[in-house]
């Protein structure tokens, strides 16, 4: 059976040996390789196209956050779960640039493996503390009319994303907006890819609970 690939991204050797030990006492798991800057997070992310990158935030040059953006930009295939020590907005960054997940480095061993194979198995996983956090962003979001929390996504496939938490099928979306039914497809997946989810039912959970879908359809 095909283990489970690992990417470890951190600047501190004592937390990485921490995590490469962590992991390997998970026989499903190995880790294939491990960076200690956001350019050699890319440039491993690349050769060794991992299932998962645990990735530090605060890093010399180029940071986990702009990394982690990078990154799914030509592999958003792969799961990101970041690891850090702050438990402020960075979190909303973080989701804006993609990652899966969000944990803090204070997390106990099983939280952290339950947190690993949440994202492998293309789920979003945060802490109570920043999941507390993101509620409240989402609800000011909410309150504001402010669509920024979906800043990843194009005009079209905002607009194509918002169609469908209204309860509109494909057929009906390409009908609306005039684009053939591939097109709308596209859109579709481009959409699964950036908000990171595997189906249409997350894709629309998500989209709601940032309060798109609201306005009637006619």
């Amino acid at each position: 059976m095909r283990k489970v690939r690992v990417l470890i991204v951190d600047d501190h050797p004592v937390f990485r040996f921490g995590l490469r030990s962590l992991i390997s006492s998970i026989p499903e798991m190995e880790v294939v390789a491990e960076a200690t800057s956001g350019e050699a997070a890319i440039l491993e992310a690349n050769q060794q196209n991992p299932d998962i990158i645990l990735m530090d935030i605060n890093m010399p040059g180029i940071n986990g956050i702009e990394a982690t953006r990078r990154i799914l930009s030509t592999n958003p295939e792969i799961g990101i779960l970041i690891l850090t020590m702050f438990e402020n907005d960075s979190v909303i960054e973080a989701i804006q640039a993609g990652a899966r997940g969000y944990i803090l480095k204070g997390s106990d061993p099983e939280e952290t493996l339950r947190a690993i194979q949440a994202v492998v198995n293309g789920e979003a996983i945060f802490s109570s503390k920043v999941a507390e956090r993101l509620m409240h962003f989402i609800s000011d979001q909410k309150e504001n009319g402010d669509s920024s929390i979906f800043p990843q996504l194009t005009g079209r496939e905002r607009e194509v994303l918002d169609l469908m938490a209204r309860g509109l099928t494909n057929t009906a979306i390409s009908e609306k907006l005039f684009l053939s039914p591939k097109t709308v497809r596209n859109h579709v997946s481009n959409v699964f890819a950036k908000l990171q989810v595997s189906d249409r039912t997350q894709a629309v959970i998500i989209a709601r609970e940032a309060g798109l879908g609201q306005q009637q359809t006619n």
